[in-house]
């Protein structure tokens, strides 16, 4: 079993920076991918951007792609979303995912999944 534990969202102005962190820890030799979603209040959840843990290959989404940067640690089983440029529209909850590749899972989804930290832009 994995756990996830995020951490750095927090309330900044428009423009600013934040860093969300993110640690797993139990087996995490079974994950493949870990990402970043968000969910703003009355929205559906979406992905921000993941990355490979074989390769470090990275994706985003389009609204974030150019502010945003998600990395990794292997050796601390951290990832990072560098968060630069923040708009008010990227007010969410932001939750830390992980495909765990010993549990069957529909194509492209997540089945692990941290407790969210709340990022707040205001303008």
């Amino acid at each position: 079993q994995v756990q996830l534990d995020e951490s750095g969202g927090g309330l900044v102005q428009a423009g600013d920076s934040l860093r969300l962190s993110c640690t797993a820890s139990g087996r995490t030799f079974t994950l493949t991918h870990m990402a970043w979603l968000r969910q703003a209040s009355g929205k559906e959840r979406e992905s921000v951007a993941a990355i490979s843990l074989s390769d470090s290959a990275t994706l985003y989404a389009e609204s974030v792609r150019g502010r945003f940067t998600i990395s990794r640690d292997s050796a601390k089983n951290t990832i990072y979303l560098q968060m630069d440029g923040l708009k008010p529209e990227d007010t969410a909850v932001y939750y830390c995912a992980a495909l765990d590749a010993t549990i069957p899972t529909k194509p492209g989804l997540y089945n692990c999944w941290g407790q969210g930290t709340q990022v707040t832009v205001s303008s």
